[in-house]
């Protein structure tokens, strides 16, 4: 699948929140969503997903509006992980993740081999087997984030656009979870995640669309986050670094009011 975002315009209450983004999204690839608080990241995330409306501009989806695909179609092909991380009723946690194939199914049919199968697949994938009989109620931030995430997983779609899905993890479950998103993607899924974590960005991400007051500033490899894109988009400078062959860098101090 191929998502293109052409000219997208949204304001709340007067104030921007996207100002004519333009991007391409393709399978195969995991897209770290970047960028400081109220940037825009989780709004142009909704509207990818077809859940909110551009004031102007258009998305489309292998060239076609999400009116021609289909609310039920689109469901299948586009798979959505609030941050929000919240669940309102006391379901199994096994329950919770089975959601996720509704929108392979007739009303009120039972799942299939199939259904049971991706079931099981995000289960193990999120490391939730301990826990599949548990309420969700009952589950920790990050235990309950695994299991919503398992839930987008289980739809098989074609896409997944996950709004931050690292943020409530401890740091084992952090780089566990990049690394799922990052196989997902090897496998052929389209993985885009915001993230606020940039050592996660540089190091798992294949491509960064860097988000500053509603528009991109930066569009590239990680390699683009260079130190005048860290000061124009966070007014920060980084402390970087290689392990392993894999880079990293860490916010280090306010950039001099200059730069950005």
């Amino acid at each position: 699948m191929r998502i293109v975002a052409s000219g997208l315009t949204l304001g709340y209450g007067g104030r921007p929140a996207l100002a004519g983004v333009d991007c391409a999204l393709e399978t195969g690839q995991l897209v770290g969503l970047i960028g400081p608080n109220g940037a825009g990241k989780s709004t142009l995330l909704r509207v990818l997903a077809g859940l909110q409306t551009a004031d102007a501009g258009e998305v489309r989806y292998d060239g076609q509006a999400a009116k021609q695909i289909g609310r039920a179609a689109l469901a299948r092909r586009v798979a959505y992980l609030t941050q929000s991380g919240v669940a309102h009723w006391p379901l199994s946690v096994a329950h919770v993740v089975a959601l996720g194939r509704l929108a392979h199914r007739r009303a009120f049919a039972s799942p299939s081999a199939a259904d049971r199968a991706a079931i099981e697949k995000a289960l193990a994938a999120a490391e939730l087997g301990d826990l599949r009989d548990r309420s969700i109620a009952t589950l920790s931030g990050g235990e309950r984030s695994r299991a919503l995430l398992a839930r987008a997983l289980v739809v098989e779609a074609d896409m997944l656009l996950a709004d931050e899905p690292a943020a409530a993890l401890d740091p084992l479950h952090q780089l566990r979870t990049m690394e799922l998103l990052r196989n997902a993607a090897r496998e052929g899924t389209g993985v885009v995640a915001v993230l606020h974590d940039l050592t996660l960005a540089a190091r798992f991400c294949d491509r960064l669309i860097v988000l500053a007051r509603g528009r991109i500033v930066a569009d590239g490899p990680p390699a683009a986050l260079t130190d005048a894109v860290l000061a124009e988009a966070y007014g920060v400078t980084a402390l970087r670094g290689e392990r392993d062959g894999e880079p990293y860098l860490l916010p280090w101090r306010p950039a001099a009011p200059a730069a950005f």
